[in-house]
C-alpha cells in the first residue's frame, strides 16, 4: 500500500501541473499524508535543475502552510480529527513523547523536527494540542522546513539519479531507517535543548507508559 502510494506520488513529477502537485503533497504531508514530498521534489529538481530553488521554495511555503493546518487540527479538532489521524498514521505511540519534548523544548523541537525524519505532521498536530505559541511555531517551521528542502534540492541537483535508485531498490530498508532516525531525532531534541537528562527521562517514561 505504502509503496503504491509512493509510486503514485512520484508519477506526478511528469504531470503538466507538477508544481501544483508538489505544493499539494507538501501541504498534505504536514498534516495527514504519509509520503514526504522530498522524492517528488528531487525528481523535479533533477528534470529541471535551473528551477531547483523555485521548487524548494514552493515546497517550503506549502509545507509551512500545511503545518499551520496541522496545528489548527491539533488545537481545535484533536478529539474529533487529530487523534484519528495520528492513529491512522501509526503514530499513536509517539504522541506522548512528542508532546513531552514540545513542552520541554518548545520551538527548538519544531526547528529540529522540521529538519529530521521525525514526521512533521506529528509535531504540528501535537504543537496545536499542546497550545504552543503560534508565532514561534511558524518561524521555527520556516527555518526547519526551508533548510531541509533547500538541502534536498541541492543534493538531487548534484546526485539525483543515484539517490532515486537507492530509494527505488531498497524502499523497505529506507522506511525502516527512517523509523530508527525518528527515535534518534527525539534524542537529538533533548540533547540540544539543554537540561537534557531530566527531560529525556521524563519523555522516555511517557513513551513507555503509552506502550503499556
Amino acid at each position: 500500500m505504502l509503496r503504491r502510494l509512493y509510486d503514485w506520488t512520484l508519477a506526478k513529477a511528469a504531470h503538466p501541473h507538477a508544481e501544483k502537485w508538489l505544493a499539494i503533497f507538501a501541504f498534505a504531508e504536514s498534516s495527514f499524508f504519509p509520503i514526504p514530498p522530498h522524492p517528488l521534489l528531487g525528481l523535479m529538481c533533477l528534470a529541471e535543475p535551473s528551477k531547483a530553488i523555485r521548487f524548494a521554495l514552493i515546497t517550503t511555503i506549502a509545507s509551512v502552510l500545511g503545518g499551520i493546518a496541522g496545528y489548527a487540527i491539533g488545537h481545535f479538532l484533536y478529539e474529533s480529527v487529530g487523534s484519528t489521524l495520528i492513529a491512522a498514521l501509526g503514530l499513536s505511540a509517539s504522541f506522548p513523547s512528542a508532546a513531552c519534548y514540545l513542552n520541554a523544548y518548545d520551538w527548538q523541537a519544531i526547528l529540529l523536527g522540521g529538519m529530521t525524519p521525525i514526521p512533521y505532521k506529528l509535531l504540528t498536530i501535537t504543537a496545536g494540542f499542546a497550545g504552543m505559541a503560534l508565532a514561534p511555531f511558524i518561524l521555527a517551521s520556516i527555518a526547519g522546513r526551508g533548510m531541509i528542502f533547500m538541502a534536498v534540492g541541492i543534493l538531487f541537483r548534484l546526485f539525483g539519479a543515484p539517490i532515486k535508485a537507492i530509494i527505488d531498490n531498497h524502499f523497505a530498508k529506507v522506511t525502516t531507517l527512517f523509523g530508527v532516525l525518528l527515535i534518534g531525532g527525539f534524542v537529538a531534541i533533548a540533547l540540544i535543548g539543554g537540561g537534557a537528562e531530566e527531560a529525556q527521562h521524563e519523555c522516555q517514561m511517557a513513551a513507555v507508559s503509552a506502550a503499556d
